[in-house]
């Protein structure tokens, strides 16, 4: 069996050449990836959905101005109606994963409770919805060129605006994505 490199914790970019509607100019932020497979949250597309609406559905609502209008970006394509908040370590939440010493993954209730009281993590974003990908998937579509890889940056997923995330994931490792084709070539 050959052993692969993870590429949790990662950004996966979307190729100019990209043509799944789900993911052109996307930046995917890789949670998990094994042999089984990959997922991942697409954290440049914004939904029709602001938080508010997001805790109404969930019966809570937040007195803070900030929170209610926060922006909930799609995910992904695969179950758009379950909710994930990426965000920096803080508190103890029922269902989190820890990606990295510095990002985390909750689908739980609790921590929507927390944002909306003003005492969630200091960075979080919602998003509604997750990209998957099978067994050696995502390896098979970084050979095919469909995906640039870059170290993820909490800067990128909380400080940079939704329409600057894929050119600046790409500068992260020198790529200037405007000045590449959209079609891979062999010599």
């Amino acid at each position: 069996m050959v052993e692969i490199a993870s590429l949790a914790d990662q950004f996966l970019i979307a190729m100019p050449g990209m043509r799944d509607p789900s993911f052109v100019r996307g930046v995917a932020f890789v949670c998990q990836h094994n042999t089984e497979g990959a997922m991942g949250i697409v954290v440049n597309r914004l939904s029709e959905y602001r938080l508010g609406d997001v805790l109404a559905q969930m019966g809570l609502k937040s007195e803070l101005a900030a929170v209610e209008d926060a922006p909930v970006l799609i995910g992904g394509p695969v179950q758009p109606e379950r909710g994930f908040v990426l965000h920096t370590p803080h508190g103890s939440w029922e269902s989190s994963y820890k990606v990295s010493d510095t990002l985390c993954v909750t689908t739980s209730r609790d921590v929507l409770v927390a944002i909306a009281e003003g005492r969630g993590p200091e960075n979080a974003l919602v998003a509604l919805g997750y990209a998957g990908w099978g067994a050696g998937q995502v390896e098979t579509e970084l050979k095919e060129n469909s995906w640039l890889t870059a170290p993820a940056s909490a800067a990128i997923l909380f400080e940079t605006p939704l329409e600057q995330r894929w050119d600046a994931a790409a500068a992260l490792v020198g790529a200037s994505l405007s000045n590449l084709a959209g079609y891979a070539g062999h010599v």
